[in-house]
């Protein structure tokens, strides 16, 4: 019965193996796959399954491979099941490491949902349940466990404190105080701070008690990097916590060291020295550099001290009375040999192979050996070695006997054949009346046909064909076209749409391994610039913009041209069938708001290249019916950025002001800002910007203005100032109007 369920528990961890694997070839099904493994780990299950489970929802939440959109939704749908697991009593160490790295991924992402969905309470008081278990169980379990608690802990505290915007060109997500708004109901900024501070004195407790346990020190002080980098308001506490830490009270603790003690020892004093370097080179103008050296320096003094003094260092020269004194020493110089001379023996006559012509060597081997069996990467190390370790009088030689080569061969070119002399005859057995001279003599040596085999070949003989049908048949061959293959089957209109979606997914591949170009920003060459001039990041956008918007210009379907601002987007969707430049503008717009407050340059750069190509399609078709894509992406970008703002935030006031054309569907979008009291004065400022510094777009943004005024209560007054300054006897007009119609004005 045992082997029976052995048996079925092996199958199965085999046909989730193959489950995995296609998720990680294909991770678009991430999201379809997460649900169907949640089951497995319930408490019914073996626990090799469930351990199998545990891992692979970790994985999940923490593979860079997908989009932060979808491991949003995948972060999620594993929350409950998370909870079910951590809170089960005696589980197993392995499916609890896993539940507590799951967690730690998942942490960031929640706070983000929760920042943008104050309704949703279920999701987060489900990850503070989680939280608080993770918690309680942290000092009092093992050093695997510990671990794991300690990297959830620092993911808290990156959450739940203020950033520098570094975080999100190391993580891609940037998660912290400044996304939460300051009258959120769930999240208090305030409360989280003082939490996220307490996190971080827990684990500076380690490095503050001097911890004699390498490994837990060594995973506190890789954790602190991050912390360091992206987050300010801690690195001064985290530096002198660290400046404060002995890695080497052990070996002062304990004598004689033990070997593992050494080992111990010296993997601490590296960190701990690691850490620190890397601190003063990430910020050279740090006042606290100095002091980091001298720390540096100390430790390193100390570790050669206490470690090293009685191993490796060498024991003094005791004096010898009996020896007699050296005042001079020896100089010992290098003994000089002569190179030895290369024979290369020249070609002789006849066609030689261009590998004949470079081999130099006589060995009768080497034209037997098949140099195409060594691996390129191989013989091009063994090439460079020989190459650096060659004499130069030697290379000297070979390349003086390669030439000579070369030159014999070209002259053996140019020369004319050499006429055939024929031998002379033998008189002894030549014939009496033939000369040797005779030219004329031409024997033959083809066997006499006897009558059987000449009557043969008149029966097989072709018959005679009239001339004009020779004609005939020649023409017929002349004329004889080309082979050609058949036609491919026809392509189904589903399986083009999906090779063009991988297509269009696989031009975003680079973007991951580019760099951004600092130079490139710092001089450009003004209109007559290239689009392209350079491999980095923003040449290869620009690319993917141009093939997006000017791929297919004029070959699209001709449909009716309608004002876009009042189509939705599904229904523009439904009204154009999915192109390729359709699957490249959406993924356009994914990569933009997945961190739009840095990629603000790029959708600005897009909606220029939309609204160019829709002029140059106007202008080149004049009678056809155009579609017309920047309005509908431009809404569409406002519509993903504005859930997103912050009060403080100055992206919006830039993506207003360099966009090339506003409409009033546009800006009513910022309009709706003013629904929250909190966003009214950024919605006014970014219109009062388009009012002073955008003289095209100034009646359009003074009339929105008006009608904030007019439909919200909390504007007015904000509202009101500008009004009166751009239009005035506006307020004036209205407020009587309203008056008289028995509504009373707010001061």
């Amino acid at each position: 019965m045992a082997t029976t369920e052995k048996k079925s528990v092996a199958e199965q961890l085999a046909v989730l193996e193959h489950a995995r694997k296609a998720v990680l070839t294909e991770p678009n099904y991430w999201s379809s796959v997460v649900p169907s493994i949640l089951p497995i780990t319930t408490p019914n299950n073996a626990v090799e399954v469930r351990r199998w489970g545990a891992d692979f929802l970790a994985e999940a939440a923490a593979t860079p491979a997908v989009p932060n959109r979808v491991k949003e939704d995948v972060c999620l749908k594993i929350l409950t099941t998370l909870r079910i697991l951590i809170e089960e009593d005696n589980l197993d160490e392995m499916i609890m490491r896993s539940v507590i790295l799951a967690a730690a991924s998942v942490y960031p992402f929640v706070v983000r949902w929760i920042a943008s969905n104050a309704h949703d309470n279920d999701t987060w008081e489900t990850m503070q349940a989680i939280k608080s278990r993770i918690l309680r169980i942290w000092d009092g379990a093992r050093t695997p466990v510990r671990l794991c608690c300690i990297k959830f802990a620092q993911r808290v505290v990156l959450a739940q404190t203020a950033s520098n915007g570094g975080e999100a060109k190391q993580l891609g997500l940037d998660v912290s105080l400044n996304i939460i708004p300051p009258n959120h109901t769930l999240l208090d900024p305030r409360h989280l701070e003082a939490e996220a501070t307490g996190l971080l004195d827990r684990m500076l407790g380690i490095l503050q008690d001097n911890s004699s346990d390498a490994v837990l020190v060594d995973a506190t002080l890789n954790t602190l990097s991050v912390l360091i980098r992206t987050r300010p308001a801690t690195s001064g506490r985290i530096v002198n916590t660290v400046l404060n830490f002995n890695p080497l009270k052990l070996a002062s603790s304990q004598q004689p060291l033990t070997p593992k003690a050494k080992v111990l020892i010296k993997s601490m004093e590296k960190t701990t020295r690691m850490l620190l370097i890397h601190i003063t080179k990430r910020d050279p103008q740090n006042p606290m550099n100095p002091r980091i050296q001298q720390h540096v320096e100390r430790l390193m003094r100390s570790r050669i001290e206490l470690l090293d003094e009685g191993g490796t260092r060498k024991r003094a020269l005791l004096p010898q009375p009996d020896a007699p004194v050296v005042t001079a020493k020896r100089q010992k110089l290098d003994e000089v040999r002569p190179v030895a001379r290369l024979e290369i023996p020249p070609l002789g006559p006849g066609p030689h192979s261009l590998g004949a012509l470079f081999t130099i060597s006589t060995h009768p081997g080497i034209g037997q050996f098949d140099g195409t069996i060594i691996p390129s990467a191989l013989a091009a190390r063994i090439s460079v070695t020989t190459l650096a370790t060659l004499p130069v009088e030697l290379l000297n030689q070979a390349i003086a006997g390669v030439r000579d080569r070369l030159a014999q061969a070209a002259t053996a070119q140019s020369l004319p054949p050499p006429a055939a002399v024929p031998l002379p005859l033998n008189p002894q057995t030549s014939p009496l009346d033939v000369e040797d001279d005779d030219d004329d003599y031409e024997p033959d040596f083809y066997p006499a046909e006897d009558n059987e085999q000449i009557l043969n070949k008149l029966d097989n003989a072709p018959g005679e064909v009239p001339p004009a049908q020779e004609s005939e048949t020649v023409g017929a061959r002349a004329t004889l076209g080309a082979f050609k293959l058949p036609p491919p089957p026809a392509l189904d209109p589903s399986l083009a749409a999906r090779v063009g979606q991988v297509a269009a997914q696989r031009v975003f591949t680079p973007l991951h391994t580019l760099e951004e170009s600092t130079a490139l920003r710092k001089a450009k060459a003004g209109i007559n610039r290239l689009a392209a001039s350079s491999f980095d990041r923003d040449s290869w956008l620009t690319v993917i913009m141009r093939i997006a918007t000017r791929g297919i210009a004029g070959l699209e379907d001709n449909v009716k041209l309608e004002d876009t601002t009042s189509l939705t987007h599904a229904a523009t969707a439904a009204a154009t069938p999915p192109s390729l430049s359709d699957n490249i503008r959406e993924l356009l717009y994914n990569y933009v708001l997945e961190d739009f407050r840095r990629r603000i340059d790029v959708a600005i750069a897009w909606l220029c290249e939309e609204w160019y190509a829709d002029r140059l399609a106007q202008r080149s078709y004049p009678d056809a019916n155009q579609v017309l894509h920047y309005e509908k992406w431009a809404l569409r970008l406002v519509d993903g950025i504005l859930p997103y703002l912050a009060p403080q935030d100055k992206v919006l006031i830039r993506f207003l002001g360099e966009i090339p054309e506003l409409s009033r569907t546009l800006l009513n979008r910022v309009k709706s800002l003013c629904r929250d009291p909190s966003t009214v004065q950024l919605a006014l400022t970014s219109l009062l910007y388009l009012v002073m510094m955008k003289p095209p777009a100034r009646e359009t943004a003074l009339d929105v203005v008006a009608d904030i005024w007019i439909e919200y209560e909390d504007a007015r007054q904000l509202a009101g100032k500008y009004l009166v300054k751009w239009r005035p006897g506006f307020v004036e007009s209205q407020s009587k109007g309203l008056e008289a119609g028995g509504v009373a004005i707010a001061a």
